[in-house]
């Protein structure tokens, strides 16, 4: 286990200073780009060691011929005692922002919204004019507050974004979220008209369904019809629920991008027994693939019933988005610790085998028998 841990630290760091050379020319012309590239591909690298590599391997014990395919299981314990790793080194050397980036995607995977809304902050602080960052700690901090609101603070930082760069995608969708919870519905209209002409027909043809949405709560009169917009951009990485309902953990998704629908109830009697406590995890995998979701949100059972959407911009690893499945296998599971690690009290639902795309809503029973 020693061993082991310690080989994924330096499979981290030496991940990150690898790739600190590299990307360094896009430091000046592409802060935005060069942030990305170093936070993603040491995530990346320590994500694919994980679920390829065998770090049980390096410990003495392990070096014998293995029983069964599950000795090579890893202890998700390797994972967080890297990031706790990083997590010191930042306090030791703290002017790294590449780190903070790093640290902030790291808690993101693990469930840790508050941890990542404050290392986000810290990587805005020595990089303060990047209108990227500006959009991660704004969606961040949604995520962290209790009632999962972009609190005024975070209002600010996507209007500053789109002060310095207006065409983000991610900016304009979130300050309509963010408008919306406001009951500035008005304003949210304007705010999503303007979206529609950069995003593809997809994206647009559910962008008009909020928009129309918001309309009706302004007291406006519906829009005229108008034809997909073509694929100008890309879509936008919503991370919010409908806007008249709050974000969710890594976010009940917003139609404006397209998604899976989920449907999370709890089974009869269960909600009296466990009384609002714990954290339900809402997963989509491959069928065939690698046990890491491709797609997961994370919310309090006091939320259930709960409907969500699941896309691409809930995925822990980038590069296994949930719109590259032609199948995917949809479940839930009720931690009663929060965490992500599984234990013999978790409640869990039947997975969902379910092809892709689709319109319906995948229906998930927590506790049925």
């Amino acid at each position: 286990m020693v061993m082991a841990t310690v080989f994924l630290l330096a499979l981290l760091f030496g991940s990150l200073a690898i790739t600190a050379v590299v990307v360094a020319p896009l430091r000046r012309n592409s802060p935005r780009t060069w942030l990305a590239t170093l936070a993603a591909v040491p995530v990346l690298t320590l994500g694919a060691y994980l679920l390829l590599g065998t770090p049980a391997a390096l410990e003495p014990a392990a070096r014998a011929p293995l029983a069964t395919g599950a000795d090579t299981a890893v202890d998700p314990a390797e994972f967080a005692a890297a990031v706790a790793e990083l997590r010191a080194e930042l306090e030791r050397n703290p002017q790294q922002p590449e780190g903070w980036v790093l640290l902030a995607r790291s808690l993101s995977v693990q469930g840790d919204a508050a941890g990542a809304r404050d290392a986000y902050a810290k990587a805005l602080e020595l990089v303060p004019d990047e209108p990227a960052l500006m959009v991660e700690l704004a969606q961040a901090r949604a995520q962290a507050d209790p009632r999962h609101l972009f609190d005024d603070e975070g209002l600010a930082l996507l209007e500053q974004a789109l002060v310095m760069q207006p065409a983000n995608q991610r900016a304009r969708w979130f300050l309509g979220v963010a408008q919306r919870q406001r009951g500035l519905n008005a304003e949210a209209v304007a705010t999503w008209e303007a979206l529609l002409p950069a995003v593809d027909a997809a994206t647009a043809g559910s962008l008009r369904t909020q928009i129309a949405e918001a309309r009706v709560a302004a007291g406006l009169p519906p829009a005229p019809a108008e034809p997909d917009a073509g694929s100008a951009g890309a879509p936008p990485s919503a991370a919010a629920t409908p806007a008249t309902s709050p974000l969710a953990s890594s976010g009940t998704r917003d139609a404006a991008a397209p998604g899976l629908r989920v449907r999370i109830r709890l089974a009869p009697g269960l909600a009296e027994r466990l009384d609002g406590q714990g954290t339900v995890f809402v997963m989509a995998r491959a069928p065939d693939g690698p046990p890491m979701p491709v797609a997961a949100e994370r919310h309090p059972v006091s939320a259930l019933p709960l409907d969500i959407v699941l896309d691409d911009s809930d995925s822990p690893m980038p590069t296994q988005p949930l719109s590259r499945l032609d199948v995917a296998v949809v479940s839930a599971r009720i931690s009663a610790r929060g965490t992500v690690e599984r234990s013999a009290d978790d409640i869990e639902s039947a997975a969902v085998r379910v092809s892709l795309p689709t319109d319906a809503t995948v229906e998930l029973v927590l506790g049925a028998e």
